[in-house]
């Protein structure tokens, strides 16, 4: 029998233990304490160290012969992710990472979302990370040159979008510097100083970066922001968890659009008899039931329905323990792109999951008909209930499983399947409300179409009513969500951008969705009248984050 060292569970134990040391951000995202006052080395070595880590890592797991069933798993999710992670590397889109969403250059910022400010070592660690900031983004800067050499550069878009983001950040835009902005809250006197000569430093960083990507990088970027199909199927693999046949993705996201289309269309008819989906957003938009003014208040509104969603759900729909009963709602920095996202809570829950809410700088005015179904999506049932149960298995899961194991079709289609179950169980019975969900549905299926189309290229088939023959590009990319969905004009530019930057990241939700439907189903099958769907949903989610693949095979041998 292996050592404990030697074990499945032991080697991805150590090696989360391992990778924290070598990303301190990632160990303050993940809730890891004791990496606060550092920030990770994005150089080329930094980037070579972590692949170094998890190349060895994977040797040691492949060799390990799994004790049981639950380190049969275990061995599958980690091999499957690292694996991923190291043909990433291999391939150099490591070193050259820069869009507007997930990049160093947004964790940098972003880390400092997700740091205790209470006490004088916090404060200290808050000021020792901005003293850092300059040195992490000459890594950052450094790598994404020696990309540049081996001819990978992020397209001309995203680095713009990027330098924008910079500048906001270092107080060159409207409004304070970010790191001012966090400072001027400090009770601690005795760090003032060190705390606004720090601040002062991370904005000059950023504002360099700024400079530095509109004057070096942007001139070698390319002005396409197609990847090709050989990038994309590597980005779409690592997103989604399996080796998708593309096409068939495409013809069926266009089916799906479709559908919801039809479904909505119904809906709009209740809303006011006649009325297209377009004339009854603008009914809902015009009910002051649906309006929240002011940012405080819309932070109280979403906190108030993700409270009682806790609530209501618990014992009756979900088993949900005592240390997921804690979701913070918050309005996120400004700087980033607009819409909702969830971080996950520290493994001792003293960190609690946090539901953010990125709003456009001068948005004052909130309509909530658009909004209940992202609070379920980003909160219960949808990612708070996934990513905190996982969690909180420490009995069952490896600390891997636990805290590393987030794959985009698991989670993100996991949160659309809450999405759509919470009109099953009645929670969306106002038309209004169930509008916007659909609204948010009809989006995630126009992703489908609109990733795969622009980053491949794609002919626009006949019968969907839009350029018919014409072959997807970014600007009929914008056309088509502006004009064949109901989302608001500036969360649809950000989008097109996000798409464009991360590529394979955004049909996620919906492929991912559709195994969790299939799976059911097939439960359902399986198992007839003996089918619990509150029991399937407990093992499901028990089981932690993995791949599409992975997760198929898992899902059909519960009983």
């Amino acid at each position: 029998m292996a050592s404990t060292e030697q074990s499945v569970q032991g080697i991805c134990d150590r090696y989360v233990d391992d990778y924290v040391a070598v990303d301190p951000v990632a160990a303050t995202m993940l809730g890891v304490p004791g990496y606060d006052d550092r920030l990770t080395d994005y150089s080329p070595d930094g980037h070579a160290a972590r692949a170094e880590l998890a190349r060895r890592a994977l040797a040691a797991v492949n060799a390990a012969e799994p004790a049981d069933e639950r380190e049969r798993i275990a061995k599958a999710v980690f091999t499957e992710r690292t694996g991923l992670e190291l043909e990433i590397h291999d391939a150099g889109l490591d070193l050259a990472s820069l869009n507007v969403i997930d990049s160093p250059v947004q964790n940098l910022r972003m880390v400092f979302d997700l740091m205790p400010a209470e006490t004088a070592e916090d404060w200290a660690n808050i000021a020792a990370r901005q003293r850092a900031i300059p040195g992490a983004l000459t890594g950052v800067r450094t790598s994404l040159l020696a990309a540049a050499d081996a001819g990978q550069v992020s397209a001309l878009r995203q680095i713009g979008k990027v330098a924008e983001q910079c500048e906001t950040w270092a107080g060159l835009k409207d409004g304070p510097g970010f790191f001012s902005e966090l400072v001027s809250g400090a009770k601690i006197d005795t760090l003032r100083d060190d705390l606004s000569s720090g601040a002062r430093a991370a904005e000059e960083a950023f504002a360099e970066f700024a400079g530095f990507l509109r004057a070096e990088l942007a001139p070698r970027a390319p002005a396409k922001d197609a990847v090709g199909e050989d990038v994309y199927r590597l980005w779409s693999r690592y997103f989604v968890g399996a080796a998708l046949d593309l096409r068939e993705a495409y013809d069926w996201g266009w089916q799906e659009f479709a559908r919801i289309e039809a479904d909505m269309r119904e809906v709009a008819g209740r809303i006011r008899p006649g009325a297209s989906v377009a004339e009854a957003a603008e009914v809902l938009d015009a009910d002051p039931r649906y309006h929240v003014h002011g940012r405080p208040q819309f932070e109280a509104w979403m906190q108030s329905l993700s409270d009682e969603a806790l609530k209501s759900l618990r014992g009756k729909h979900f088993d949900i323990p005592d240390p997921l009963m804690g979701l913070e709602c918050r309005i996120a920095p400004p700087g980033g792109g607009v819409g909702a996202y969830y971080t996950g809570p520290s493994e001792d829950f003293s960190r609690p999951g946090r539901m953010w809410w990125s709003v456009p700088a001068d948005r004052e005015e909130f309509i909530t008909w658009r909004e209940v179904s992202t609070v379920y999506h980003e909160g219960v049932p949808g990612h708070h209930l996934q990513i905190a149960t996982a969690v909180n298995q420490a009995k069952t899961l490896t600390k891997y499983q636990r805290l590393m194991a987030f794959i985009s079709a698991h989670g993100e289609g996991w949160a659309l399947y809450a999405e759509r179950l919470m009109r099953e169980l009645g929670y969306l019975s106002d038309d209004g409300n169930l509008l916007g969900m659909l609204s948010d549905q009809l989006f995630r299926a126009a992703r489908v179409v609109v990733d795969l189309g622009m980053h491949l290229e794609l002919e626009i088939p006949a019968g969907t009513g839009f350029h018919e023959g014409e072959r997807w590009t970014p600007e009929l990319g914008l056309e088509f969500l502006l004009t064949r969905t109901i989302t608001d004009e500036a969360h649809v530019r950000d989008e097109i951008d996000r798409y464009l930057g991360w590529p394979g990241q955004a049909p996620a939700y919906k492929l991912g969705e559709r195994l969790w439907l299939a799976a059911r189903e097939d439960a359902r099958r399986r198992q007839g009248e003996a089918f619990d769907v509150k029991q399937f949903h407990t093992k499901a989610l028990r089981m932690g984050g993995m791949g599409l693949d992975t997760l198929r095979e898992q899902l059909a041998q519960l009983d």
